[in-house]
């Protein structure tokens, strides 16, 4: 009766914030179902087969990837899946999604990182995709190894009854993570930031690059203190190509752009390989996933036109910047809750790449920017407004790159009418 009273309530909340134009009401519905009945993400991650997305970037697009996949797979079946699509990742949000579909009894959950050991234990999730490990919201997460802890820990605890881990080779602290998994795919996703994986996770040794050979583009990571070493990947990524276990090497064929996107597709694939779906079924629904919560989307503002991006944190903006092609890009920043509120990391990012090219600044902790800007010595401007940054590049090449945090991304979604 509680669960029901809740879903009820959560609704009606879920409406008002969509007719007063606050959002898609799924964080709202959540949080009122789960306000009424505090044990509603426990009884509905019951009886479901699910696959679990996590990791610091990427969660959804691969989410969106592994659930596109596996509606390629299923056919006439599809209407059995349910997913968070939005986005909404921690308990009321999950919560919410599976509260809307209950005869679904398969799930696709993009799940945030401190929700995951919760959701082993209570879900008994029978795919979990690990992607990547890297500081985000410190203010709110803390130090990023105490997260893998959980994560480990939860692992060793499950047991036999654990998940099997779709896991990041190439990530020493998921590497560590996923120690006592009951069984692990290898996935080797390249990545163009390694600042994070400096120092081994389980001895505090310094960590070691062997040099590279034609098998191995990126060099494989090892700890020469101790045994946590990288694993030979069942699937491997290369020149935006996928190679599978036994030798087959397949292009995903997918419309949403950058390197990171195939390591993302790699995941994907081996996790929904694992949920029973053909190779083929699945790079067929890759190809439908165009802008997954209207990330890489090309959006109209007035006069001016901007493909979308959005980055959180260092790793994402490495992996981000390496995809501006327009002379003028716009950069917009924030620094509440949802972005974290320590703005320190920009000085981590390589803004000297932007070297040439005309930055405006918006956002309310634009100021910021332009400070780390100026010793990289890039040309940039410091619009506040972000309808006025807009108007400001309107005589650019069309659409202009604009990569945001998540706050400012949000909006800029309501925007253009995309949410």
């Amino acid at each position: 009766m509680r669960l029901g009273a809740g879903t009820l309530l959560g609704d009606a909340a879920a409406f008002a914030s969509r007719v007063l134009g606050r959002g898609s009401g799924a964080s709202i519905r959540g949080q009122v179902l789960t306000r009424v009945h505090p044990g509603a993400f426990g009884s509905l991650v019951q009886g479901r087969r699910i696959a679990s997305v996590t990791g610091t970037n990427g969660k959804t697009t691969t989410s969106h990837l592994l659930a596109a996949a596996l509606r390629s797979g299923l056919g006439a079946d599809a209407g059995r899946l349910v997913t968070n699509a939005d986005g909404a990742n921690l308990h009321y949000g999950i919560a919410s999604a599976l509260a809307k579909a209950p005869r679904a009894d398969l799930a696709v959950l993009e799940t945030d990182e401190r929700v995951i050991a919760d959701l082993i234990a209570a879900g008994r999730p029978e795919v979990l995709v690990m992607l990547n490990f890297s500081r985000d919201q410190l203010d709110r997460n803390h130090e990023i190894k105490f997260l893998a802890r959980s994560w480990r820990d939860a692992l060793q605890k499950a047991g036999a009854a654990g998940p099997v881990v779709v896991a990041n080779s190439d990530d020493p602290l998921i590497t560590w993570a996923v120690e006592f998994a009951r069984q692990v795919i290898w996935v080797d996703t390249p990545s163009k930031w390694s600042a994070d994986a400096v120092l081994c996770p389980a001895c505090g040794g310094i960590l070691t690059r062997v040099d590279p050979n034609p098998d191995e583009p990126q060099g494989r990571w090892d700890c020469p203190s101790c045994d946590l070493t990288e694993h030979a990947p069942d699937y491997q990524v290369r020149d935006g190509l996928i190679a599978l276990p036994g030798g087959r090497v397949v292009d995903p064929k997918l419309k949403v752009p950058g390197s990171f996107n195939v390591s993302n597709a790699a995941c994907a694939l081996a996790a929904a390989v694992e949920l029973g779906v053909s190779v083929d079924d699945a790079i067929r629904g890759f190809g439908t996933v165009e802008a997954p919560a209207g990330r890489f989307s090309v959006a109209t503002f007035g006069e001016t036109s901007a493909r979308l991006i959005l980055s959180k944190n260092p790793a994402g903006w490495a992996e981000s910047l390496a995809l501006l092609s327009t002379p003028t890009v716009v950069l917009a920043i924030d620094a509440v809750a949802a972005d974290g509120k320590d703005v320190s990391w920009l000085w981590d990012v390589d803004f000297e790449q932007l070297v040439g090219k005309h930055v405006v600044c918006t956002g309310p902790r634009a100021y910021d920017l332009a400070v780390r800007l100026e010793y990289a010595e890039v040309s940039h401007e410091v619009i506040l407004e972000l309808s006025e940054a807009l108007a400001a590049v309107k005589d650019s090449p069309q659409p202009v790159d604009l990569i945001s945090t998540y706050t400012p991304f949000q909006k800029l979604l309501k925007m253009a009418g995309l949410r």
